[in-house]
Protein backbone atom coordinates (compact mmCIF):
# COMPACT_ATOMS: atom_id res chain seq x y z
CA UNK A 1 0.00 0.00 0.00
CA UNK A 2 2.86 2.35 0.77
CA UNK A 3 4.29 1.63 -2.69
CA UNK A 4 0.98 2.49 -4.37
CA UNK A 5 0.70 5.70 -2.37
CA UNK A 6 4.29 6.70 -3.26
CA UNK A 7 3.72 6.04 -6.94
CA UNK A 8 0.54 8.08 -6.99
CA UNK A 9 2.36 11.01 -5.33
CA UNK A 10 5.23 10.89 -7.86
CA UNK A 11 2.80 10.55 -10.78
CA UNK A 12 0.65 13.43 -9.51
CA UNK A 13 3.65 15.73 -9.19
CA UNK A 14 4.93 14.92 -12.68
CA UNK A 15 1.71 16.07 -14.38
CA UNK A 16 2.08 19.35 -16.28
CA UNK A 17 -0.33 22.10 -15.48
CA UNK A 18 -1.34 24.69 -18.04
CA UNK A 19 -0.42 28.28 -17.33
CA UNK A 20 -3.74 29.52 -18.68
CA UNK A 21 -6.50 26.90 -18.70
CA UNK A 22 -8.78 29.22 -20.72
CA UNK A 23 -6.34 29.19 -23.67
CA UNK A 24 -6.09 25.42 -23.59
CA UNK A 25 -9.87 25.10 -23.46
CA UNK A 26 -10.23 27.47 -26.44
CA UNK A 27 -7.72 25.37 -28.45
CA UNK A 28 -9.59 22.18 -27.58
CA UNK A 29 -12.89 23.75 -28.60
CA UNK A 30 -11.51 24.92 -31.97
CA UNK A 31 -10.04 21.52 -32.75
CA UNK A 32 -13.36 19.83 -31.88
CA UNK A 33 -15.47 22.07 -34.14
CA UNK A 34 -17.31 20.53 -37.04
CA UNK A 35 -16.43 22.37 -40.25
CA UNK A 36 -19.31 24.45 -41.56
CA UNK A 37 -20.98 23.38 -44.80
CA UNK A 38 -20.82 25.88 -47.64
CA UNK A 39 -24.03 26.96 -49.30
CA UNK A 40 -24.26 26.52 -53.04
CA UNK A 41 -25.92 28.84 -55.51
CA UNK A 42 -27.30 32.27 -54.86
CA UNK A 43 -30.96 31.60 -54.07
CA UNK A 44 -32.09 32.05 -50.47
CA UNK A 45 -33.43 28.85 -48.92
CA UNK A 46 -37.25 29.17 -48.75
CA UNK A 47 -37.17 27.24 -45.44
CA UNK A 48 -35.01 30.05 -43.99
CA UNK A 49 -37.56 32.63 -45.12
CA UNK A 50 -40.42 30.67 -43.54
CA UNK A 51 -38.42 30.11 -40.36
CA UNK A 52 -37.66 33.83 -40.17
CA UNK A 53 -41.39 34.52 -39.89
CA UNK A 54 -41.71 31.81 -37.22
CA UNK A 55 -38.69 33.22 -35.34
CA UNK A 56 -39.43 36.96 -35.52
CA UNK A 57 -43.00 37.37 -36.70
CA UNK A 58 -44.20 38.94 -39.89
CA UNK A 59 -41.84 41.92 -39.83
CA UNK A 60 -40.30 43.26 -43.03
CA UNK A 61 -36.84 42.04 -44.06
CA UNK A 62 -34.79 44.90 -45.49
CA UNK A 63 -32.46 42.57 -47.34
CA UNK A 64 -31.69 38.85 -47.75
CA UNK A 65 -28.09 37.87 -48.59
CA UNK A 66 -26.36 34.57 -49.16
CA UNK A 67 -22.85 34.36 -47.72
CA UNK A 68 -20.51 31.39 -47.88
CA UNK A 69 -22.12 29.58 -44.95
CA UNK A 70 -25.40 31.33 -44.16
CA UNK A 71 -28.52 32.91 -45.56
CA UNK A 72 -28.69 36.29 -43.81
CA UNK A 73 -31.69 38.50 -43.15
CA UNK A 74 -31.22 42.17 -42.26
CA UNK A 75 -34.16 43.63 -40.37
CA UNK A 76 -35.18 46.21 -37.78
CA UNK A 77 -37.04 45.28 -34.62
CA UNK A 78 -37.96 47.72 -31.84
CA UNK A 79 -35.82 50.39 -33.52
CA UNK A 80 -32.68 48.22 -33.52
CA UNK A 81 -31.07 46.76 -36.66
CA UNK A 82 -30.31 43.01 -36.62
CA UNK A 83 -28.78 40.41 -38.87
CA UNK A 84 -30.15 36.85 -38.56
CA UNK A 85 -28.07 33.90 -39.78
CA UNK A 86 -29.69 30.73 -41.14
CA UNK A 87 -27.76 27.50 -41.80
CA UNK A 88 -27.87 25.04 -44.70
CA UNK A 89 -31.11 23.54 -43.39
CA UNK A 90 -32.77 26.95 -43.00
CA UNK A 91 -32.55 26.98 -39.20
CA UNK A 92 -31.64 30.07 -37.18
CA UNK A 93 -28.04 29.96 -35.93
CA UNK A 94 -28.11 33.35 -34.21
CA UNK A 95 -28.38 37.11 -34.62
CA UNK A 96 -26.03 40.06 -34.42
CA UNK A 97 -26.69 43.68 -33.58
CA UNK A 98 -24.60 46.72 -32.82
CA UNK A 99 -24.02 47.18 -29.09
CA UNK A 100 -22.25 49.77 -26.94
CA UNK A 101 -18.98 49.48 -25.07
CA UNK A 102 -20.94 50.31 -21.93
CA UNK A 103 -22.95 47.08 -22.45
CA UNK A 104 -19.85 45.10 -21.43
CA UNK A 105 -19.30 44.33 -17.76
CA UNK A 106 -17.27 46.99 -15.90
CA UNK A 107 -14.47 44.43 -15.40
CA UNK A 108 -14.28 43.73 -19.15
CA UNK A 109 -14.29 47.46 -19.95
CA UNK A 110 -11.46 48.05 -17.49
CA UNK A 111 -9.40 45.11 -18.81
CA UNK A 112 -9.74 46.33 -22.40
CA UNK A 113 -8.95 49.93 -21.46
CA UNK A 114 -5.84 48.83 -19.52
CA UNK A 115 -4.50 46.14 -21.85
CA UNK A 116 -5.29 48.02 -25.08
CA UNK A 117 -4.92 51.61 -23.85
CA UNK A 118 -3.31 52.78 -27.11
CA UNK A 119 -6.23 51.42 -29.16
CA UNK A 120 -9.42 53.17 -30.21
CA UNK A 121 -12.68 51.32 -29.72
CA UNK A 122 -14.45 51.30 -33.06
CA UNK A 123 -17.45 49.04 -32.86
CA UNK A 124 -19.09 46.53 -30.54
CA UNK A 125 -21.25 43.74 -31.92
CA UNK A 126 -23.37 41.39 -29.84
CA UNK A 127 -23.87 37.85 -31.12
CA UNK A 128 -26.96 36.16 -29.67
CA UNK A 129 -26.80 32.41 -30.20
CA UNK A 130 -29.85 30.27 -30.89
CA UNK A 131 -29.28 27.62 -28.24
CA UNK A 132 -31.66 25.23 -30.05
CA UNK A 133 -29.22 24.97 -32.99
CA UNK A 134 -25.75 23.51 -32.46
CA UNK A 135 -24.29 24.94 -35.68
CA UNK A 136 -21.21 27.04 -34.94
CA UNK A 137 -21.03 30.67 -36.04
CA UNK A 138 -18.62 32.29 -38.49
CA UNK A 139 -17.65 35.94 -38.05
CA UNK A 140 -14.54 37.91 -39.04
CA UNK A 141 -13.49 35.02 -41.31
CA UNK A 142 -13.30 32.68 -38.34
CA UNK A 143 -15.50 29.91 -36.98
CA UNK A 144 -16.23 29.95 -33.27
CA UNK A 145 -18.24 28.00 -30.73
CA UNK A 146 -21.87 28.97 -30.71
CA UNK A 147 -22.38 31.02 -27.56
CA UNK A 148 -23.55 34.55 -26.79
CA UNK A 149 -20.57 36.92 -27.07
CA UNK A 150 -19.63 40.51 -27.67
CA UNK A 151 -17.04 41.31 -30.34
CA UNK A 152 -15.11 44.54 -29.83
CA UNK A 153 -13.30 46.00 -32.83
CA UNK A 154 -10.30 48.13 -31.86
CA UNK A 155 -7.68 49.97 -33.92
CA UNK A 156 -4.23 51.43 -33.45
CA UNK A 157 -3.01 53.07 -36.65
CA UNK A 158 -3.41 50.40 -39.34
CA UNK A 159 -3.60 47.53 -36.86
CA UNK A 160 -7.17 46.25 -36.38
CA UNK A 161 -8.05 43.67 -33.74
CA UNK A 162 -11.22 41.95 -32.64
CA UNK A 163 -11.67 40.94 -29.00
CA UNK A 164 -14.23 38.36 -27.92
CA UNK A 165 -15.94 39.18 -24.63
CA UNK A 166 -18.30 36.83 -22.83
CA UNK A 167 -21.44 38.23 -21.17
CA UNK A 168 -19.74 37.41 -17.84
CA UNK A 169 -16.79 39.67 -18.77
CA UNK A 170 -13.97 37.32 -19.83
CA UNK A 171 -11.90 38.98 -22.58
CA UNK A 172 -10.08 37.00 -25.29
CA UNK A 173 -8.13 37.99 -28.40
CA UNK A 174 -10.26 36.76 -31.33
CA UNK A 175 -8.51 37.82 -34.54
CA UNK A 176 -6.61 40.53 -36.39
CA UNK A 177 -8.13 41.85 -39.59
Amino acid sequence: MVLMFSLSMVYGQSQKTSKDPRKETKKEQRSAMVPLKKLGGSAINPVAKNNFIADFGNIPVEKWERSTYFDEAVFTKNGMKYRAFYDLDGNLVGTTNVAKFSDLTPAAQKEIENKYKDYKIDKVIFYDDNEANSTDMYLYNQQFEDADNYFVEITKGTKRLVLQVTPEGAVFFFTEF
